[in-house]
């Protein structure tokens, strides 16, 4: 086995990625406050060609050089919008059709793996404030809230890792990922 080269791994170009049908979400960052944690998930936001970011509140946007430095040129690549309030920017998705789910701890949540996602429908994936989570006021106008599940003592996840979990597990499930899996029995 050989690790492949920069060259053979056929990324795309700017012009390719712009020009490439995208998977139906965008991300709804509800009063990020940590830059490195943005720029992580502009860069797992690329990398599943997610169809935007929408950085609200307390959430810092690009040009930001610690955003630039963990998000290695995604922010260039990933559609993104700010909103002073989440409230605005989950009020515009509902509007445009969105189902809004936030990914939250909360009673009523339903665990990400037993999860349901339409091929043709529209998602917003709200992901809160990395110790207050998402804020109440947006839990209680979210159509759902999706949990993932956790089995060791801490009770959550660091976000950019719950926003590449959630990308992973819905691009999956709505089968908009196009390689093929592989099964490791």
């Amino acid at each position: 086995m050989r690790k492949l080269l920069n060259q053979e791994l056929n990324r795309k170009t700017l012009e390719q990625f712009r020009n490439t049908e995208k998977a139906p979400f965008i991300v709804v960052l509800d009063n990020v406050r940590s830059q490195s944690n943005v720029g992580s998930i502009f860069r797992t936001a690329d990398a599943f060609l997610t169809e935007a970011i929408y950085l609200c509140g307390i959430t810092s946007t690009p040009p930001h050089r610690e955003i630039q430095k963990t998000a290695l040129g995604a922010t260039a690549t990933v559609s993104w919008k700010y909103f002073s309030k989440t409230l605005d920017a989950i009020n515009e998705l509902k509007e445009k059709g969105y189902k809004i789910i936030a990914v939250e701890q909360a009673e009523g949540s339903i665990a990400l793996q037993d999860v349901h996602v339409e091929n043709g429908r529209k998602y917003a994936l709200v992901f809160g404030h990395e110790v207050n989570g998402v804020d109440q006021e947006i839990v209680n106008i979210c159509d759902l809230c999706v949990e993932i599940p956790q089995f060791g003592t801490k009770h959550s996840f660091n976000i950019a890792i719950s926003v590449g979990i959630v990308l992973w597990e819905v691009n999956k499930k709505g089968r908009f990922l196009k390689q093929p899996f592989l099964i490791i029995e």
